[in-house]
């Protein structure tokens, strides 16, 4: 898996990637050659006495040093910069896929994992890209050269190599081979801390409330403690590697030295040659354990590879058809609004037992407000996010403009709805730009014009700033209802010809409520309008309420013929309202 991503990646940047190959080769023939050329200098030079000889090969020597300078720098350059380039490249795909992914699919992967997937596994891809370019391609040839040049200099003695190095490749892949396991361990334990301190970050207000910081300590605690656990796992291993490879290094030293001694007191081998053989069985070893040791970081590399790989083979549920229809544009004539039609829809989650919506027929249309009312988890929200195709029905059809919103591009569907979801989520920056979201180019007077429709213009003039007023990260310096009309008058800026209000009132009293109401048909000007709503004052004179029980529509009509034939819509009304004030 981790091939197969880091092939697609690499594949914009292959002409660096043969540059770094080549000046590694080149930096480790020039690493190779310098033993050789010392061990002359004192077979050739220190024992003969001739100094000339000496100073020949010593600049020589210091030429090839700085190649081999000039080449790692070039080399390390190179990868770092290709290295974080595939980290840009790999972050920027993943976050267009999740900007893709329908509700659906966001709800498969999660906020917490699908933050660690673009951060942390990213990191562990893009820090195996790096090493293997300063290591891992380095490493094989210098084992390669190494093992050559020492048979030039000795064969006998190199037969200590056939041991050294499958014991040492043995210890390391033991090693390795126990390390994968714990490394997807790891990603996942990442991915449980993330999710425990998102919740308690996002739900502080709520864990004070209730004074449950003991419990959530405790949660925190035992995400932190299954992550250390983990962790001291992969430390024990690491801490049993090391040792074990500093032993075979010296033994093997101590090793050359013996039979190097023997062979030398024999007068089948020179000092010179000793002293480079030991420079070579040092490369060699190097090379092999800083080739395993890269073996070590790949299994995490390899399950983070995974995970990113795992994201964008994901296809989106909702995509664009290959030959999108397109909607009429606004008329002209005061109704700018588009006609909305369920027919049969039917929607359910993968997985779920039973569908969330049944078989549902609706029509909206223009200049008239259409009102959904009914119990916690009848099916309301979802029946909102049909309309702008957040999720696409499992059965029948949603058509808007007379269309199927499935043969339409999703950008140019949204682009004619203006939706004020059920949480009123402002992001950080200024009032003016929070407004701007529903439309980037619309001019200070629109923005008013909104804002005191939404009933929100009186506190935005209190501000000392004004519509430069400073927004915080989802609007959490601004009370519930302040928040909730700023959300409302984003969607107005928007001027859409399909307003979606998804239980957009509840923060509200009821006098900005009524004024809000009150103040919409002339916003709105003349658009299709549908509210969602748990209060009945704020959907009691929407020209049509729609009734939903467990999915189903249960009854449709004005507040007053439901008052009268809906027994479903009497009990939500008279659980809020007296019969005087539901009459």
């Amino acid at each position: 898996m981790l091939l197969k991503v880091l092939r697609h990646f690499l594949r914009p940047y292959r002409r660096d990637v043969a540059l770094v190959v080549v000046l590694q080769m080149v930096q480790t023939i020039a690493a190779l050659s310098l033993p050789s050329l010392n061990a002359d200098i004192i077979d050739l030079g220190v024992v003969t006495g001739d100094t000339g000889y000496i100073f020949r090969t010593g600049g020589v020597m210091l030429a090839i040093t700085a190649v081999q300078v000039a080449s790692a720098i070039a080399a390390v350059y190179l990868g770092a910069r290709t290295a974080m380039a595939v980290g840009r490249d790999m972050r920027a795909s993943v976050f267009d896929r999740v900007q893709r992914f329908s509700l659906a699919e966001m709800g498969r992967f999660g906020a917490p994992s699908l933050i660690t997937r673009s951060t942390n596994d990213v990191q562990q891809v893009q820090m195996v890209t790096l090493l293997t370019f300063t290591i891992m391609v380095m490493a094989p040839i210098m084992m390669v050269g190494g093992v050559i040049m020492a048979l030039r200099q000795d064969v006998e003695l190199s037969g200590l190599l056939v041991v050294i190095i499958p014991v040492l490749v043995a210890v390391m892949g033991f090693v390795v081979v126990r390390m994968r396991p714990l490394f997807q361990q790891m990603q996942e334990r990442i991915d449980r801390i993330n999710l425990v301190l998102r919740e308690q970050i996002a739900g502080v207000r709520v864990i004070r409330s209730f004074n449950r910081q003991p419990t959530e300590r405790e949660r925190f605690a035992d995400a932190n403690t299954r992550l250390m656990t983990t962790a001291l796992g992969v430390g024990r291993l690491m801490a049993l590697m090391f040792p074990a490879v500093q032993v075979i290094i010296n033994a093997s030293s101590v090793a050359v030295v013996w039979f190097g001694a023997v062979r030398i007191d024999a007068g089948d081998m020179q000092v010179g040659s000793l002293i480079a053989y030991l420079s070579y069985l040092m490369q060699i070893l190097m090379s092999v354990l800083m080739a395993v040791m890269m073996f070590v970081m790949v299994p995490r590399a390899e399950v983070s590879a995974g995970r990113i790989r795992e994201v964008l083979a994901t296809e989106p549920q909702i995509v664009a058809p290959t030959a999108p229809a397109a909607l009429r544009e606004p008329s002209g004539n005061g109704t700018r609004g588009l006609v909305v039609e369920l027919d049969g829809a039917t929607f359910g989650y993968a997985g779920a037992e039973a569908p969330v919506l049944h078989d549902v027929d609706l029509r909206l249309e223009p200049g008239r407000t259409t009102a959904v009312i009914g119990a916690t988890g009848s099916g309301k929200s979802t029946l909102v996010n049909l309309v702008p195709r957040l999720l696409d029905v499992t059965g029948g059809t949603v058509r808007v403009g007379g269309l199927d919103v499935r043969d339409l591009e999703p950008g140019d569907l949204r682009e004619r709805i203006s939706l004020v979801p059920q949480k009123a989520y402002l992001f950080g920056g200024t009032i003016a730009s929070t407004l701007r979201h529903g439309r980037a180019g619309a001019t200070d007077e629109e923005l008013w014009e909104a804002l005191e429709a939404a009933q929100a213009r009186d506190f935005v003039e209190a501000l000392p700033d004004g519509l430069a007023a400073p927004v915080e990260q989802g609007g959490t310096n601004f009370s519930g209802g302040q928040r909730q009309r700023l959300a409302i008058a984003r969607a107005l800026v928007r001027r859409g010809d399909v307003y979606l209000f998804d239980d957009s009132f509840s923060a509200l009293d009821y006098a900005t409520d009524a004024r809000l109401r009150a103040a919409l048909p002339r916003a709105t000007g003349g658009a299709t309008v549908l509210i969602v709503a748990q209060r009945v004052a704020t959907i009691r004179d929407a020209h049509q309420i729609v009734v939903l029980d467990d999915g189903r529509i249960v009854g449709t009509g004005t507040h007053h013929e439901l008052m009268e034939t809906n027994e479903t819509y009497q009990e939500i009304v008279l659980s809020q309202l007296s019969a005087e004030e539901a009459a």
